[in-house]
């Protein structure tokens, strides 16, 4: 993962977009961490892989016997 400092990001904005392209880019600031500029096809790679994984732990869930929603709703009224 290429690093940038914050000022040179924004001094070579275009070189940074076109670097995010082929690679994340760490953005530091004052010796920090700030930011990760991705290419969109990776940002959508990301978010495909979060909403799999949401979708493997509510099976699970599931699986193991957990109630959805619905039904904790009613729990809760039955009990008050």
């Amino acid at each position: 993962m290429k690093n940038l400092g914050a000022y040179e990001a924004k001094k070579c904005f275009g070189e940074l977009l076109d670097l995010a392209r082929r690679e994340p880019v760490q953005i530091t600031k004052k010796g920090r961490n700030v930011a990760v500029v991705i290419s969109i096809e990776e940002f959508e790679r990301l978010l495909e892989l979060e909403e799999e994984l949401i979708a493997i732990k509510a099976k699970q869930a599931q699986q193991e016997g957990f109630i959805g929603v619905s039904e904790s709703e009613q729990l809760l009224e039955d009990i008050l």
